[in-house]
């Protein structure tokens, strides 16, 4: 018996509401960057404790202008807290989408794999003399195994 982990079918008009929405957050979250892999090792992390921390900081900061010379940049300092703040609960949401989605394509994929080895063993077994000798054996392929090229040693 065949797995069947889900049954899925998206309409047309769900593929192009969907493509919609997601136009509409590309738009709408046009402001999100996309940093390199160098600059995220190199940039100032905000863990919980940094997070108390900064927050604090700013308050301190807001409540002491006295103090605060304008080139310290306090004001976009206190909008990057704001937009933080506002973007934070809709991530976890695209999160937990992105994480439903991901095992959703897990299940779809499983779902495929399991019935094609059931239907390949089916053809090892049912299709000799029924001229899918060629097909079984192109599918065959996925199962050989790779050479592996013995390690030289360096002279």
């Amino acid at each position: 018996m065949s797995q069947n982990l889900i049954s899925m079918v998206l309409t047309a008009d769900q593929l192009t509401a969907i493509d919609g929405a997601l136009a509409t957050l590309e738009q709408n979250l046009s402001g999100l960057v996309a940093l390199q892999p160098s600059q995220r090792r190199e940039l100032y992390k905000m863990g919980e404790k940094s997070e108390q921390f900064g927050r604090q900081t700013l308050n301190v900061l807001t409540n002491n202008p006295q103090i605060v010379p304008p080139s310290l940049g306090l004001a976009e300092a206190q909008q990057d807290v704001a937009a933080l703040d506002a973007l934070r609960p809709r991530l976890q949401r695209m999160k937990q989408l992105v994480e439903r989605g991901e095992d959703t394509e897990t299940a779809l994929g499983s779902d495929i794999m399991s019935t094609a080895l059931e239907g390949y063993g089916l053809l090892k077994v049912s299709g000799k003399n029924q001229g899918l000798d060629g097909l079984r054996q192109e599918l065959s392929s996925r199962f050989a195994k790779s050479r592996r090229v013995a390690d030289v040693p360096a002279p």
